[in-house]
């Protein structure tokens, strides 16, 4: 797997790390994909490699997801290291982005990104504001596939580490 050495991390890639010492009966994710998550998170780590906003608004979304006990899952010990080294980033990891209503300055202009999650809206517009443009890397929530065309019409790139799930989960919910 090709992983960029700077990028932002969607709460769901954490969560579906987490599956490898957290087995969910319920989740259809397969083993592929949660070892393709637990290798971004390891190499992010690695690399120092994170990209967040400098208001916090990602890592609290961390918090409220995953434990900051930092175990038992590789998920877990992602937020305890993101807590622990935030501030340790390089200045540049660190990305200021302005709320606006329920949305961001930052957040791209774009029919195509009119219905994007609200609560996902935060990984794009820091990765709009970033001047290199990090790539967002993004497991299990196919939504993004379908948005993936015109956030790159607008510069941004989607990495997905579990490209065949997420584009077939997208198809069967959407159709095409």
């Amino acid at each position: 797997m090709n992983l960029p050495d700077k990028c932002l991390v969607d709460t769901n890639v954490a969560k579906t790390a987490n599956l490898a010492t957290r087995p969910d009966s319920d989740s259809d994710t397969p083993p592929t994909c949660i070892l393709a998550c637990v290798e971004a998170i390891e190499h992010v780590i690695k690399k120092r490699g994170l990209v967040l906003d400098a208001g916090d608004e990602i890592f609290s979304e961390y918090r409220r997801q995953l434990s900051l006990r930092g175990q038992p899952g590789v998920g877990d010990r992602f937020v305890k290291w993101v807590h622990d080294h935030r501030w340790g980033l390089a200045a540049s990891q660190l990305v200021a982005i302005t709320r606006d209503d329920d949305s961001y300055a930052e957040f791209p202009l774009h029919p195509g990104l009119g219905n994007f999650d609200k609560s996902d809206r935060k990984f794009v517009a820091v990765a709009n504001a970033h001047p290199d443009k990090p790539p967002i890397l993004q497991a299990t929530d196919s939504k993004w596939w379908g948005w993936r065309g015109a956030l790159a019409e607008v510069g941004l790139a989607v990495h997905f580490l579990c490209l065949e799930y997420a584009k077939g989960k997208y198809v069967r919910k959407i159709g095409t």
